[in-house]
């Protein structure tokens, strides 16, 4: 049961509407967070989805950006059961040769190991690992004037360009192809302008951090963000599926962690015209299908440094990974697609039986497709791991409609909450002051269809939040860089 009237009101609790809660619960106001679900997270849920024993990712598997996001670092979650284990190595990329370039948290090892591609790689990085903190303070959030400017710059020059180009810089395929995997995490064609900028910011979270995983699941991450929450004085509520504004109690503010669709669902009776043209108009990306495995084994890759990384790349060269990529973005599905394959059991020992293994992976499809994949993932698993096929215990996998029906923030199985290519990625979801706003007197959205975007950083839902106790309770917060 509600009390009679609340101070806000989240609808929806991912990481960005766990962040805006904690960030008003911090300030003292009685906050009540609602979730269409049996369990809180959102994009941040773990099961066993194949075999009893064998713990699975849902939706999100690796974290670097809860590491290095200017807000969820802030948060004493390790006091609430949380731990992150990190692998020997962030990010390997095979080619068909037998070889694989190595994303390792230190710069120099990685450097090192890329051959004549080495002083390249260190003159890219170095600079921007020096300025990262500011860095991430600067690009984790909507448009504004730079506190920092000559950090901003000399991302930009680099940033700006599309991954294509700026991987022109280096001269082998090694160096390439694992800029290339990177880059491609933008689910969009690598021709685009700024997808560096992916790339880039997705690389530097390595050095300065590490691509770890949360110990038993990414939904150890969520629930220590619940507990706390819980801690402050808040109140969660589960299977809650809010279909409309008037369907909640009494709150001064609203803030909705939803995408342009269901906003308009939801609230699109209060708000004016223009703002609904502009939430119809909202572009939705590539979609994914996923699979996850129970295994017998580890997956037997040829490249040894493969079999040490959390993370793994399918796609061999940069320039088959932007041929899959253009012709998924085109409505295709390529029978060679990139693929992004995450072994979090090589490191925790709670996902799976003892002496077993779990993996999960995706690939993109066209938005809304109902293609089963499943045989070409696993296609290009064998591809650069022969055995593999031999060693599945049992399957799991969700196309497009079937993530959507589990998250419906992910319309068309888009993960992203919306293309962030150059045009979206701060007008998203609307052009306005803010984007956090809407024309309804206190009521926000909160999701990564708001600045700046995927991920799970929580920045979305602190700005969002940031926005409503100005406007409505006449609090001003900061981050410290």
């Amino acid at each position: 049961m509600y009390r009679n009237e609340y101070d806000a009101i989240v609808v929806g609790s991912g990481p960005n509407g766990l962040s805006a809660a904690i960030t008003m619960q911090q300030q003292g106001l009685s906050v009540l967070l609602l979730e269409g679900r049996d369990s809180i997270g959102g994009g941040l849920r773990s099961a066993e989805l194949t075999l009893p024993g064998f713990v699975h990712d849902v939706c999100s598997a690796i974290h670097p950006m809860a590491l290095t996001s200017p807000f969820l670092k802030t948060l004493p979650l390790e006091q609430f059961g949380l731990s992150y284990i990190y692998p020997a190595a962030d990010a390997a990329h095979p080619f068909d040769d037998g070889t694989a370039a190595v994303l390792y948290s230190s710069l120099e090892k990685t450097a090192q190991l890329l051959g004549e591609d080495c002083v390249t790689y260190e003159r890219l990085y170095a600079p921007l690992l020096k300025d990262f903190p500011e860095l991430m303070a600067e690009v984790l959030g909507p448009l504004k004037v730079p506190k920092h400017p000559l950090v901003m710059a000399r991302f930009g020059l680099k940033a700006l360009p599309s991954a294509l180009q700026l991987a022109r810089r280096f001269k082998g395929k090694a160096a390439r192809g694992l800029f290339g995997g990177i880059a491609a995490h933008s689910i969009q064609p690598l021709s685009n302008v700024a997808t560096a900028a992916i790339g880039l910011v997705l690389s530097l979270n390595s050095h300065a951090g590490g691509w770890p995983v949360p110990r038993g699941g990414a939904q150890s991450l969520a629930n220590a963000l619940a507990d706390y929450f819980v801690y402050l004085g808040g109140e969660i509520q589960t299977n809650t599926y809010v279909k409309t504004l008037s369907e909640l109690p009494p709150a001064r503010a609203i803030l909705l962690d939803v995408t342009p669709k269901q906003l308009l669902s939801i609230a699109g009776e209060r708000f004016s015209s223009f703002y609904k043209w502009q939430l119809q108009r909202y572009r939705y990306g590539m979609g994914i299908f996923k699979a996850d495995w129970a295994l017998a084994a580890p997956i037997p890759f040829t490249a040894a440094g493969c079999r040490e990384a959390g993370t793994v790349h399918l796609g061999n060269t940069i320039e088959e990974i932007a041929a899959s990529e253009l012709q998924t973005s085109r409505g295709q599905h390529p029978e060679k697609p990139f693929v992004l394959l995450a072994q979090q059991s090589i490191v925790d020992n709670t996902r799976a039986p003892k002496g077993k293994h779990t993996a999960w992976a995706y690939c993109h499809v066209p938005n809304g497709s109902t293609k089963d994949m499943t045989a070409v993932i696993e296609d290009q698993v064998e591809r650069f791991a022969p055995g593999f096929k031999d060693l599945i215990l049992g399957r799991h996998v969700m196309n497009t409609a079937e993530m959507e029906s589990y998250n419906p923030n992910y319309i068309g199985g888009d993960i992203n909450g919306g293309v962030i290519d150059i045009s979206q990625l701060y007008t998203r979801p609307a052009i306005r002051l803010s984007p956090y706003s809407t024309p309804a007197r206190g009521v926000y959205i909160c999701s990564s269809s708001t600045p700046p975007g995927g991920g799970v950083h929580g920045m979305c839902g602190y700005y969002a939040a940031k926005k409503a106790l100005k406007d409505v309770f006449g609090l001003r917060i900061f981050l410290s860089n």
